[in-house]
């Protein structure tokens, strides 16, 4: 078995480098291929990248301009070749020790996708949280749920495990935070089984970084919108 772990990164300088080395300790018992997306970074993040270079687990590929964190996740997908693939964002915000518990799920339950929920009985620290951010991604969740008939808690997590056939299967358009409502709800109209799993989870401040905004919120509504009334061909890229 071979796991792809796709890092999209953009101006994240002050934990990039924490971010490999947790990753590097973990003690995956299975191949893994590792892909850093630079997504057009200003502040000397690429510099850090390159130290990695070295390493045969690591694989780096740069934008010169940002586009967003969905066109850097798209980007790593081209190059994963893994079994299963998997989004690690590039702050501290999850733990990379949590990537073991979700392929152990995927393994046992043969779903097509398995997220890391951070509500799912999951460690939570509350008191980093932003409440109005807590309750944009229930919303979110909540809305997904009714539109396309799921049982999620998480739709908004960053850790997305996914089948790596059936991922390199989908027609992804979405460059920016959007592509997390676009994947997920192109998996649940194809059908697929998503499942969830437990995890840790410390959100940071606007202060230390986080890059997401409330306008985004309104992104996720349209588009989640979008693809439960098109048709599911237009999902699958053409053989």
């Amino acid at each position: 078995m071979k796991l792809s772990i796709v890092i999209p990164v953009y101006n994240e300088k002050a934990t990039i480098t924490q971010v490999l080395d947790k990753l590097l300790a973990v003690p995956f018992p299975y191949e893994t291929q590792i892909i850093v997306v630079d997504d057009g970074s200003t502040d000397g993040t690429s510099r850090l990248i390159e130290e990695y270079g070295r390493s045969d687990i690591v694989t780096r590929h740069t934008s010169l301009i940002n586009l967003g964190k969905g066109a850097a996740v798209r980007f790593g997908i081209e190059y994963a070749d893994g079994d299963y693939v998997i989004i690690q964002d590039a702050d501290l915000e999850l733990d990379p020790a949590d990537i073991l518990l979700i392929v152990e799920k995927m393994r046992e339950s043969g779903a097509a996708a398995v997220y890391g929920s951070r509500f799912a009985g999951g460690r939570l620290r509350f008191a980093n949280a932003s409440p109005a951010n807590i309750a944009a991604n229930k919303i979110m969740t909540a809305y997904t749920n009714l539109l396309y008939g799921g049982r999620l808690s998480d739709m908004s997590t960053a850790y997305k495990l996914i089948r790596g056939d059936i991922l390199k299967s989908l027609k992804l358009r979405c460059v920016g935070f959007e592509f997390e409502p676009e994947i997920t709800a192109k998996l649940l109209r194809l059908g697929h089984r998503i499942d969830e799993v437990p995890i840790g989870y410390r959100p940071r401040t606007n202060k230390e970084g986080k890059k997401i905004a409330w306008w985004d919120g309104f992104k996720y509504l349209y588009y989640l919108t979008k693809y439960r009334l098109v048709k599911t061909e237009s999902f699958l890229r053409k053989k």
